[in-house]
């Protein structure tokens, strides 16, 4: 089992539970962004650089990640290709995506970028909170225990 990460727009507190995890358990861990990343020396973490452009990190995630492999994203499409994929996925407010619930999420975020194109000011989502740090912190920790 890898841990993946959609690292471009993943906030940098989640990337450092995700590295302090990766080490303590040598689990390895890939960042794809299309941006140099910083990560810590370590040899189960590497950061992959993709090429500009809509969907490229996304692609590379799905196309190299394997069924069983965790992968990080608040990315609901790449989440469903994920879980289409035998995959699981975990956004950074520690909400697992399922099959129970992934229509569900793709069909509110296609409504609400619906709205944002008829020119409705939807917001955008609330800064990360230290109880959702503390949510990502506690999933990854019970998925990474029945994993091993």
């Amino acid at each position: 089992m890898q841990i993946w990460v959609d690292a471009d727009a993943c906030p940098t507190v989640i990337k450092e539970i995700l590295y302090r995890a990766a080490g303590r358990l040598q689990i390895p861990l890939i960042l794809v962004a299309n941006k140099p990343l910083r990560t810590p020396p370590s040899s189960c973490i590497r950061a992959i650089r993709v090429g500009a452009g809509l969907d490229v990190a996304d692609n590379t995630i799905v196309r190299e990640m394997e069924c069983g492999d965790l992968v990080i994203t608040a990315d609901i499409p790449l989440a469903s290709e994920v879980i289409g994929q035998g995959g699981h996925a975990l956004n950074p407010r520690g909400e697992f995506y399922s099959t129970d619930n992934i229509a569900e999420r793709l069909a509110m975020r296609n409504f609400m970028d619906e709205l944002r194109g008829t020119g409705v000011n939807t917001g955008g989502p609330a800064a990360l909170s230290r109880k959702d740090r503390q949510a990502f912190a506690n999933q990854l920790d019970r998925f990474l225990a029945v994993c091993k």
